[in-house]
């Protein structure tokens, strides 16, 4: 007599192998399964997150003079994301479906429900590895910078700010070569213009005392200092909108995949756990 580990389902609504052991109250989670699947699909997004890293996908940034510019998170960098959940968490479900515990006594509803709890549950812990990985990483790295010294710091900081070349722009000389602006009066300009900008509408105020102290330092009229102001607090909050924009945009499709990368998960379990009830011991 052919002897199995497992044979085809039996008509829905029937339990499986009633005889052979009673494991109706068998845990519905296989922990060991779910581990190993949310390992494997940690593994893959990183590694397909590196590829994309790779192609340029992930330079995206709302700023012209900063990686890629807002336009760059087009449709390549959206399905790279959406392609990324869907085959590392569908190879973490599977895994997990396939290597489970096989309940032998437990009803064929009970056992789907299960499987697909379990493939929910790979895309919930594999995306907390993934997340505690990168936010372990982002601090490292930001550790090695403070570790340098502040000038060097100060540096890069006002380097890759993009609100300084808003501060640029307000005290820009039409002679080139003129003295430079001092630091105090560049950062209290930061300040005004940072403030500006979390308004929902123009400080009248500030507007006229950062006009009174470009053209202190510029030389200019004080109405092309006003104009100035003006047009340069515009273009930053134009730049602003941008950048708020992108990120709804890019927050709104990172939800997208996460939910497709769930939906994955569950039903590549599923899959899973019926090819390891499916296989039969010759």
């Amino acid at each position: 007599m052919e002897s199995s580990i497992g044979s085809a389902s039996p008509p829905e609504g029937r339990f499986i192998g009633d005889s052979d052991r009673g494991d109706q109250h068998s845990h519905g989670v296989s922990w060991s399964a779910v581990v190993g699947g949310a390992f494997v699909a940690a593994a893959i997004s990183l590694i397909m997150l590196a590829l994309g890293a790779g192609f340029g996908l992930s330079a995206v940034s709302p700023w012209s003079n900063v990686g890629a510019s807002a336009s760059a998170l087009g449709t390549a960098a959206i399905i790279w994301l959406i392609v990324t959940q869907c085959i590392s968490c569908a190879l973490g479900g599977y895994l997990a479906g396939r290597l489970r515990t096989k309940w032998v006594a437990v009803h064929t509803d009970e056992v789907y429900f299960r499987d697909t709890a379990n493939g929910f549950l790979v895309w919930a812990v594999g995306l907390v590895i993934t997340v505690t990985f990168l936010v372990s990483s982002a601090a490292s790295m930001a550790g090695t910078e403070r570790d340098a010294s502040n000038e060097r710091a100060a540096q890069a900081k006002a380097s890759t700010d993009p609100g300084g070349y808003f501060v640029d722009r307000l005290f820009r000389s039409d002679t080139p070569g003129s003295l430079p602006v001092d630091v105090s009066a560049r950062a209290e300009a930061g300040r005004i213009l940072a403030n500006t900008l979390r308004q929902k509408d123009s400080v009248p105020a500030d507007d006229a005392y950062l006009a009174k102290l470009v053209a202190a330092k510029t030389f200019l009229s004080p109405s092309d200092a006003q104009n100035r102001v003006s047009q340069v607090s515009a273009d930053a909050r134009q730049a602003e909108d941008v950048a708020r924009q992108t990120a709804a945009r890019l927050l709104l499709w990172i939800f997208v995949a996460l939910l497709i990368g769930a939906f994955s998960a569950s039903f590549a379990a599923t899959i899973g756990g019926r090819q390891r009830d499916h296989v039969k011991l010759i």
